[in-house]
């Protein structure tokens, strides 16, 4: 992420789209030069997998900008099946070595086509046995993941339901499928309470913002509302804390605060600077691109090398 990124990036999209008339795959080729990871990418440990310190995110290929309906259209307007193949071809390319996506009809086909074309990629899948959901089983013959993910909003909804224990259950489900079982939320006290209480759970993913706190938490938070999701600035501090606290490996999503950090070089430097000094060393960061206008693939795996390298005395 250069000044491009913030500039010309997915979250700059407003400033530059009436310039813009076609998308462009800027990755490179797909193919065998795509396997070939650079060095010194860090990793961390899940279970028994081995994978990139920085896991690629999925909310750009579905059009998921947290932002606005025009950048929205025009995510789902790049993120062709093509283009969603080269971006993970890309992905591989510079040493990223993981994808965390739903299962969705082009997932599925983009995951079915990078491993016939010789991927090693590792997927975690997020999922939360909705009505619309594919059954557990389902999405494991599809994608073969590594683990699968109770999805933030379903689990932050249980929770203030009263009905944790769906949350539970669907963990042993996992678990009894031989995968991994992950729980992902954006509230810290729920990634605490389930550490506190030994749950069956294997790794957290970590909401750095907490987006989705009702009109009612922002009333007693703040005596006012936010339009549409609230980005708090101490919210990364409080997350943090937890995360350093819980003997769990944790991947932290939303590190750039859905663009909101992307306006500039040094303000995505700081973005991920902080996010890696105040994880643990066997953490993680999921990050979205949008690499329409500038390589953000290229650009996010070396702010990963640059401030995800562990450095030990």
């Amino acid at each position: 992420m250069s000044i491009l990124h913030g500039e010309m990036g997915r979250r700059g999209f407003l400033r530059t789209i009436s310039s813009a008339t076609a998308a462009t795959v800027v990755f490179g080729q797909v193919g065998p030069a795509a396997e070939e990871s650079p060095s010194a990418m860090p990793t961390i440990q899940l279970g028994r997998h081995t994978i990139s310190r920085i896991v690629a995110g999925y909310n750009p290929t579905i059009g998921s900008s947290h932002s606005t309906l025009d950048l929205r259209r025009a995510m789902l307007d790049y993120f062709t099946l093509e283009n969603t193949v080269a971006f993970l071809a890309s992905c591989e390319q510079n040493g990223i070595t993981a994808w965390q996506f739903d299962h969705a009809e082009k997932s599925v086909a983009a995951i079915r086509q990078r491993r016939e074309q010789g991927a090693k990629m590792k997927f975690i899948c997020l999922h939360a046995e909705r009505k619309t959901d594919a059954p557990i089983r389902k999405v494991i013959e599809d994608t073969a993941p590594i683990a699968m993910v109770h999805h933030g909003w379903d689990t932050d909804a249980r929770f203030r339901e009263g009905k944790p224990d769906r949350i539970r259950d669907f963990l042993k489900k996992i678990h009894d499928q031989g995968l991994l079982a992950g729980v992902s939320s954006h509230y810290p006290e729920h990634i605490r309470r389930i550490a506190d209480e030994n749950w069956e759970c294997d790794f957290f993913m970590c909401c750095f913002y907490c987006v989705f706190r009702t009109k009612e938490e922002q009333m007693k938070l703040m005596g006012r509302t936010i339009v549409h999701e609230s980005y708090l600035e101490d919210d990364p501090i409080e997350m943090t804390k937890v995360i350093r606290e819980v003997k769990q490996p944790c991947l932290g999503f939303k590190i750039l605060a859905a663009g909101r950090h992307c306006w500039s070089s040094p303000s995505i430097n700081r973005a991920f600077k902080f996010a890696f000094s105040n994880i643990k060393a066997i953490d993680g960061v999921i990050v979205g691109m949008f690499p329409r206008y500038a390589d953000e693939v290229a650009e996010d795996a070396e702010h990963a090398r640059t401030f995800g390298a562990i450095r030990r005395s």
